[in-house]
This record gives structure tokens, sequence and C-alpha cells, in this order.
């Protein structure tokens, strides 16, 4: 993760989106063109959104989100793996767009794998982004309505990705990282992340 990279509230419009990202990527796997892709996620409505414009946005956030991976395997593997292996790869994938997510999975999570402390609570996602409040303008400018929609977001992606059981959870789940996700890891040379995989090999 490139540190000079901004912070972005788009995760706001742009979630964690599992089945539009899976959808996405078996499209991308057959060989389409991003504008083929757009072109038929828009007229098949494979994502079920009430308008054309935001099938649309939706499609390319996708897209664009897939080549943040930078890995064709890691794309395939979105398309056909089980679902808990796709979903860590999506929650990479996303980890790999947003410095935000990278740096709450790596100095939240991580640090608390780390130190075996398995207990989570608002308290951690509060003190993440007053942290960051603190160091950051981009951040500081956001609105406490942005900042509180980035907290319930965050915190339904590690329910979707079962780090938590769920939104009332006080414990973390001990993740178990998928072969194929540490391979690409590895091989992209992003190990420093490893740790908010609960990896420290």
């Amino acid at each position: 993760m490139d540190h000079s990279y901004p912070y972005i509230a788009s995760l706001t419009r742009e979630p964690f989106l599992f089945y539009e990202m899976r959808s996405t990527a078996k499209l991308m796997v057959e060989g389409n063109s991003d504008d083929a892709i757009v072109k038929e996620i828009v007229e098949q409505n494979l994502f079920q959104y009430p308008t054309e414009k935001s099938i649309t946005r939706m499609a390319k956030a996708c897209i664009k989100r897939l080549h943040a991976l930078e890995d064709d395997s890691l794309v395939s593997a979105i398309a056909s793996q089980p679902t808990d292996v796709a979903k860590q790869i999506c929650l990479y994938a996303l980890m790999k767009q947003s410095r935000l997510v990278w740096e709450f999975m790596l100095t939240v999570i991580g640090e608390k794998y780390r130190l075996r402390d398995t207990s989570f609570g608002k308290i951690d996602l509060n003190t993440f982004f007053m942290r960051l409040q603190e160091q950051n303008d981009t951040v500081a400018s956001w609105s406490d309505s942005t900042i509180t929609k980035l907290k319930q977001i965050i915190a339904r992606v590690l329910v979707e990705t079962e780090y938590l059981d769920n939104l009332k959870a006080e414990h973390l789940n001990p993740v178990w990282l998928h072969p194929v996700l540490e391979n690409a890891i590895r091989s992209n040379g992003d190990m420093s992340i490893l740790p908010a995989f609960n990896c420290f090999v």
C-alpha cells in the first residue's frame, strides 16, 4: 500500500459488494473487456439495482477493485472458489483499493491478532477514526455522518468475512488465511498485511 495514497470515503457508496464482485469477476474471467462487462451487467441487470446509472457506477467500481488486485488468479478465484475463500479475496481487493481499510485491518485487527487480544468493540473503531482525524486533514474534514457510516460499513465487512459473528459480537474470530490468497499476497510482496489475516509465519 502506497502511503501517499489519499484517504477516500468512497466506501460509503461502494461497500463490500461481494455478490457484485463475484458476478463481475465471472465476466472478467471469460475474457470480456471492461466495457463489455459493464454492458452485460447493465443489459442483464445482474446486480438487481433500480437504475441503469447505479448499475453502471457499481459495475465500474467492481472492475476497478478487481484490477486493483493485479492478479488474474485471484480474480479467477473470486469467480469460482467457495464463498469463504472468495470473500477473503474480496476483502484483500478492498484493502488494496482503500487505504482506510488497509490501515484499519493492519493496525487494529492485525495488531489484536499479534497480541492475541480477541476483544473487539465500538471503541476500537472509534479510536481508529479519532486517531486518523488527528493525523490527517482529509479525514478531519469528513462529516460525522460520513464517519458513522464508514464505521458501520467496516463492521459489516468484518461480519461478512467472519472476523465477527455478528454486529454485536465482542470477540474476534481466529480467521484462517486461505492458501490461494496467502500465496498471492507473498508473491505480490504484500507480506506486511499478513497479520490482518492472522498470519505470522
